[in-house]
């Protein structure tokens, strides 16, 4: 099992990307072990609530001004019933619901470059130095926020047992990436490990 490579102190922040109604079993694009891995997510959430962030998948307002491949992908996602989910909905998660935790989210897709300006200067505001990520999907915002970070010079930790993926072939040959390719800026360790080593 990897070890975290610096110490997780009141320098880290999870990030919880896409706890979305979307995603759940109702969703458009539902992700099945969503429900498994969300008690993980709690329970880091519960750990520090004042150091996680929700992060949310947004569209842009049409699929017309998308860019041209995805216009196919976001169409559906154009009527108004569609785009209602994508909005944090903590109902459609009873588990997040009985947390009473102050849920708060950022409208940012990703820790990518130019697409998350007020995410990052969030987080150096902060001075974080650690990003813990848990959500959906792993080969695709969780894949493109961990890259993401590490471009702006964050450790990253992803929690193995607390991301999950539609495609399970996907999921598993992400984590072998960040374990195998990765290692020395993506540490990959269980949720149990990172709540016994994150300082409060």
């Amino acid at each position: 099992m990897h070890h975290a490579l610096t110490p997780l102190t009141l320098r880290a922040v999870h990030i919880c990307i896409n706890m979305q109604r979307v995603f759940s079993d109702e969703g458009l694009w539902s992700t099945p072990w969503l429900p498994n891995v969300l008690p993980q997510c709690v329970a880091l959430a519960k750990h520090r609530p004042d150091a996680t962030i929700f992060t949310r998948f947004v569209t842009p307002p049409t699929p017309e001004t998308a860019k041209r491949r995805l216009e196919s992908i976001l169409s559906p996602l154009a009527r108004d019933d569609t785009r209602a989910s994508i909005l944090p909905c903590w109902s459609s998660f009873p588990n997040l619901r009985a947390s009473h935790l102050p849920l708060r989210s950022l409208t940012s897709p990703s820790i990518v470059r130019s697409r998350a300006a007020s995410l990052v200067a969030h987080l150096r505001e902060r001075d974080v130095e650690t990003v813990i990520l848990t959500g959906a999907e792993t080969d695709v915002c969780v894949l493109s926020s961990a890259l993401g970070a590490v471009d702006h010079g964050f450790h990253v930790i992803v929690a193995k047992d607390a991301v999950c993926s539609f495609s399970d072939t996907g999921h598993d040959a992400l984590l072998s990436l960040f374990e195998q390719r990765f290692s020395q800026q993506i540490t990959v360790l269980e949720t149990a490990q990172i709540l016994e080593e994150w300082r409060t």
